[in-house]
């Protein structure tokens, strides 16, 4: 082989500077792409932090507004509301949930007057914050999770939290037809505009460990009777294609680190948005890994979101939102 013309492709031109890298970058993270899940709860005087996520906080009211502030002024796309009643208002029907003044429709209200015109505001749809038992629907007399009558409740759920000044609501409790309950039952009380995003991709992961803190979760059991087996790609699929059809405006792949081929090949199936949720247990590892001096932080974090972003996933819930949205304007 002639040693002066090999080799005759030479890729590592593209490399050579960091100017040369940032210009033919195939895939770019703006902080209007990331979506900062946030919790509040109500029988709190000052930000309760989070043992198993450093650096998370349950938020009282007066927190609360001042996270959604700092989330508008770094240009975030949106927040993600999650609310955490007291132990003393759960029940088997996660009644709090459709409290008009129960906390997570107050903060909606909170939020929207806040910062409605500058972010998205979003609101967990599910009833596993609210209910004693911990699952995401009302409980059959068996103790089996009753699908249809779970979805009466998510249609009231539904209508309060438009009633809040939610933008978008999350449906995360993976029951069959929940898109097509919620989407017949805004429409019929005149929330024709409020957007449906769908946890279309939501699988029965280990990875949420560190959420159940976040929440207050009183789970017993597990959730896989309704959510996705880790095993299973097709089948996420075909829930993201029939979410699509109920009137989903945007579907979900949870977690994402773990399920990147399923971010590829949701958001190649779909012709609406696809986005993905770095869970608490993703969150938790890098921070653990970084914490023990194992891993650089920031290029971690910056990695994984890159990843996400790479494998079709429009936009990304991360808890380092505010982070790398500063990180990427320099401030």
């Amino acid at each position: 082989m002639d040693q002066g013309v090999f080799p005759a492709v030479r890729p590592r031109r593209l490399r050579s500077t960091p100017a040369m890298r940032r210009l033919v970058a195939e895939t770019r993270i703006d902080p209007a792409q990331l979506v900062l899940p946030l919790f509040v709860r109500d029988d709190i005087v000052e930000p309760m932090p989070l043992q198993s996520m450093p650096g998370v906080v349950q938020h009282t009211f007066d927190s609360l507004k001042g996270a959604v502030t700092e989330a508008a002024e770094v240009g975030l796309g949106g927040v993600m509301l999650f609310g955490v009643p007291a132990d003393s208002a759960k029940d088997a029907s996660g009644s709090a949930a459709t409290d008009p003044d129960g906390v997570l429709n107050a903060a909606t209200r909170l939020v929207a007057a806040e910062v409605g015109e500058a972010l998205v505001v979003q609101t967990d749809l599910c009833l596993d914050e609210f209910t004693d038992h911990g699952h995401c629907g009302v409980l059959a007399p068996d103790g089996s999770v009753d699908n249809d009558a779970t979805l009466v409740r998510y249609r009231d759920m539904a209508v309060e939290q438009a009633r809040a000044g939610s933008a978008l609501l999350g449906l995360s409790g993976m029951m069959d037809g929940q898109v097509a309950a919620v989407r017949a039952a805004l429409d019929a009380d005149g929330f024709e505009h409020v957007a449906v995003l769908a946890y279309a991709a939501k699988y029965a992961s280990a990875f949420y460990g560190p959420f159940r803190e976040a929440v207050g979760s009183t789970l017993r059991g597990d959730r896989k009777t309704y959510q996705l087996d880790p095993a299973n790609g097709r089948e996420g699929v075909r829930e993201a294609l029939l979410d699509v059809a109920e009137g989903a405006d945007v579907v979900m792949v949870k977690p994402a680190l773990s399920y990147l081929d399923l971010v590829a090949e949701v958001s190649a199936a779909v012709s609406v948005p696809t986005w993905a949720y770095q869970v608490s247990g993703e969150y938790a590892m890098i921070e653990a890994a970084a914490a023990n001096g194992w891993i650089d932080r920031d290029r971690a974090i910056l990695e994984s979101l890159t990843s996400i972003r790479r494998a079709g996933a429009e936009a990304v819930l991360t808890y380092w939102a505010v982070e790398v949205a500063r990180t990427l304007k320099g401030l």
